[in-house]
């Protein structure tokens, strides 16, 4: 009797671990061919005057729109994410430096990483919020890529990029966007400019960079990664909704809300907001308490 039941448990556990490792199997099958999909896009051309004015904003943009928080203060790289279970992903050098950008990298596969998300050969680049930059205008594309072309060499070397069995497992499930490419209108068209005004629709415009983490309709939800604490409503029916327009200001200028919480940067990147002009944040609270 008790060789029957041990034979019965050994199959079933065999069944389990079969089952699992057809499972991992899937998985690893599944995201290297996503991770390997060539994508075929026309890159739409862009003006890129490279003046003083306009590198400045774009060093603005670098800023407000989070590049340096993944890719360093001085845009040459940087290591954001090292977990052997997640992924081994960096933030590329994106000066012409050793380890950097190739000589010949141009306007049009800047409009291919930003506008698409995907690399000069069209596959995928890893984690890089091209679904959020394919929503900015003519204007301020062309700005983030004066400013970086006249970005002075540095010289920075990484290992290559890693995914982790967890990451693999997430992306497979849909918790994890590690190939934004996919989620973008590749035949869509940049807006020549939006207009900078205190309106809904120029705050509905701002608040492309607040949907990685806080989704389309701003009413936050599940952590966006293991370990991260869930993400907040900052609509009309979230706590913001009882802010001021002073206080969410201040909130998004220095880190610290209304009712006296620190905000973590690595989970709201106030550093990235308190680069927004005074216009800016007004557009975007007004955006979120109409919505």
């Amino acid at each position: 009797m008790l060789k029957k039941i041990l034979l019965g448990v050994g199959i079933v556990l065999a069944l389990i671990i079969v089952g699992i490792s057809g499972f991992l199997t899937k998985v690893y099958l599944s995201t290297e061919s996503r991770r390997n999909t060539t994508y075929q896009v026309n890159p739409q051309s862009l003006t890129v005057i490279g003046d003083s004015v306009q590198i400045a904003y774009g060093n603005r943009l670098m800023t407000a729109k989070g590049c340096r928080d993944c890719h360093g203060e001085d845009l040459g790289g940087k290591v954001f994410i090292d977990d052997p279970k997640l992924a081994f992903l960096v933030g590329k050098n994106l000066t012409k430096g050793k380890g950097g950008l190739a000589t010949d990298h141009n306007i049009s596969d800047w409009v291919l990483a930003l506008k698409h998300g995907i690399r000069k050969d069209g596959k995928p680049l890893l984690f890089m919020p091209s679904h959020e930059y394919t929503l900015l205008s003519e204007q301020d594309i062309s700005a983030l890529v004066a400013y970086a072309m006249s970005l002075p060499p540095v010289d920075r070397e990484f290992p290559d990029q890693q995914i982790g069995l967890l990451g693999r497992v997430l992306t497979n499930i849909g918790k994890l966007d590690l190939f934004p490419a996919e989620l973008i209108d590749h035949n869509r068209q940049l807006v020549k400019e939006v207009t900078a005004e205190v309106s809904v629709d120029f705050g509905k415009y701002l608040s492309s960079g607040c949907q990685g983490c806080h989704r389309a309709n701003m009413k936050g939800g599940e952590p966006v990664a293991p370990g991260f604490p869930p993400v907040a409503d900052i609509s009309s029916t979230g706590k913001v909704a009882n802010w001021t327009e002073d206080q969410f200001i201040q909130t998004l200028r220095t880190g610290k809300t209304p009712e006296g919480k620190i905000l973590n940067p690595a989970e709201m990147p106030w550093n990235m907001t308190a680069a927004y002009t005074d216009t800016e944040l007004k557009a975007l609270f007004l955006y979120l308490q109409n919505i």
